[in-house]
């Protein structure tokens, strides 16, 4: 399978300026496989400028009926190339090939779904009271940056470009140094489903290398990044200074709460992959578990069977539900929790150690007895960790639940109506879920609140957020 390893710019492949490149890794096999074209601003600069004269002559005026059919298109080329995205997929990151065919596929539908909106997302009329007519515009705000993780590389990526596409704009897509095979795929693919050279740009690199020149560039008017709160925090310092547009997805410690008149047994049996599926690297995963307390033992011990029984392997075999954390970094990070669980003295109901003596595995653990100031408790790990917790007092496991400066996702198991409305309207999170751990779907808004970020990516939300309302007064 020939790899993409250069940068993407106006239709084309071309080396960094500088001539730099990185070295990619398996983490499966902790061997390297490539270099790629490390950018850095000359190219950035290239990059941006080549998206906004794409803009200025040509893409922002395009028909909605022709921009519907070209994104269209995308998709098709996407589901046509669904294998060869998912194996890169594995190849970089060690996602389970299963995981990453499902993630190619949802990409696919992310660009059908957002050209089909683009002929049904538009302004309104509105009656002033001065008569004559009014009404509004959505407007494309021209350049906007998407910069996007190492975890879900190929979803997000698709979920940011795509509504940014569909509103009229031009994109400059900014992958994970890590993780850069499928957004480079996503580039050439495009293009060659009919965008016009310069509307999609892909830059590798390294973000400390090009994110300032990113984030700053006078001709950006948007950026949307999905990441750590600490780097949310310093591109909404930097976007501050001319008043960009941004959208920041960003940190989770996301609550799984089950009473006891929920189907607790099923609750225990799936919410293993609520915290483990991609080992634990995700923002929505559901971190901390608050039981009542009259279930809570057996549902412990139905939760650690259920752990026991994940299958843990090589990521290219479909039968693989956990794969190797994505790098040796990474799995030192979580560990060095797990060093702080056992001094603190919470008890493993399993994992804790790594399984193998090749790849970075990390065994999916069980904390229990976690103090509610610990380190495991309180942040986002990112790695295959999940706290346990009994509880009494619906109002006061509330409050637990919100003491975190999070606020992502979560799930709520009930069969009592009234409580699932009571508890939903309480816990302060962009997204939940009831009697069920589903955090994304395309048609809906997804976004975090407090510092899990600002703005939503996917539904008419996304599409919004990538334009200008702009109102029109005619006078009679």
């Amino acid at each position: 399978m020939q790899l993409p390893t250069q940068l993407f710019i106006n239709g084309a492949w071309r080396d960094a300026a500088s001539g730099r490149r990185a070295i990619l890794v398996n983490p499966a096999t902790e061997e390297a496989f490539a270099e790629v074209a490390a950018a850095d601003n000359a190219d950035v600069n290239a990059a941006v400028e080549s998206a906004h004269q794409a803009w200025e002559s040509g893409w922002r005026d395009l028909a909605p009926g022709k921009r519907t059919e070209i994104l269209f298109n995308v998709a098709r080329v996407l589901w046509e190339n669904l294998e060869r995205i998912a194996q890169l997929e594995t190849l970089h990151i060690g996602k389970p090939i299963g995981d990453a065919r499902d993630e190619a596929g949802l990409g696919a539908r992310v660009f059908e779904y957002y050209a089909g909106a683009i002929t049904k997302f538009c302004g309104q009329t509105i009656p002033v009271s001065r008569g004559g007519f009014d009404f509004t515009l959505r407007e494309p705000m021209g350049v906007v940056a998407c910069i996007v993780p190492w975890n879900f590389p190929f979803p997000i990526a698709c979920w940011k470009a795509a509504p940014a596409l569909a509103a009229g704009n031009c994109v400059v897509l900014k992958p994970a140094s890590l993780s850069p095979l499928t957004a480079l795929a996503l580039g050439e693919l495009a293009h060659a489903a009919g965008l016009p050279p310069g509307v999609l740009q892909v830059l590798p690199g390294s973000g400390s290398a090009i994110g300032d020149a990113l984030v700053t560039h006078p001709l950006v008017r948007k950026i949307s990044f999905t990441g750590s709160t600490e780097i949310g925090r310093r591109i909404m310092e930097l976007a501050s200074r001319d008043l960009k547009r941004i959208s920041l997805e960003l940190g989770g410690k996301s609550p799984n709460i089950v009473f006891a008149d929920a189907d607790w047994q099923r609750a225990a049996e799936t919410s293993p992959m609520s915290v483990f599926a991609n080992t634990g690297q995700d923002c929505c995963a559901r971190s901390r578990i608050f039981m009542e307390r009259s279930i809570y033992e057996p549902f412990v011990s139905k939760f650690v069977e259920s752990t026991r029984k994940l299958l843990v392997g090589d990521p290219t075999q479909p039968e693989t539900q956990l794969g190797p954390m994505v790098s040796a970094g990474q799995r030192a990070t979580v560990e060095e929790f797990l060093a702080d669980a056992r001094k603190q003295g919470s008890k493993f109901a399993c994992g804790g150690g790594r399984p193998g003596n090749k790849g970075y595995y990390l065994d999916a653990t069980v904390l229990l007895d976690v103090g509610k100031e610990d380190r495991c408790w309180r942040e986002e790990i990112f790695g295959p960790v999940v706290a346990i917790t009994p509880f009494d007092d619906e109002a006061q496991m509330i409050r637990e639940v919100n003491a975190s400066p999070y606020g992502l996702s979560a799930s709520l198991w009930t069969n009592d109506l009234r409580r699932a409305f009571r508890v939903s309207r309480a816990v302060q999170s962009g997204v939940l879920s009831v009697n069920s751990h589903s955090s994304v779907h395309v048609e809906a808004p997804f976004g975090g609140f407090k510092t899990s970020g600002i703005g939503r990516d996917l539904g008419m939300a996304a599409m919004e957020g990538y334009t200008e309302l702009k109102n029109v007064y005619i006078a009679e």
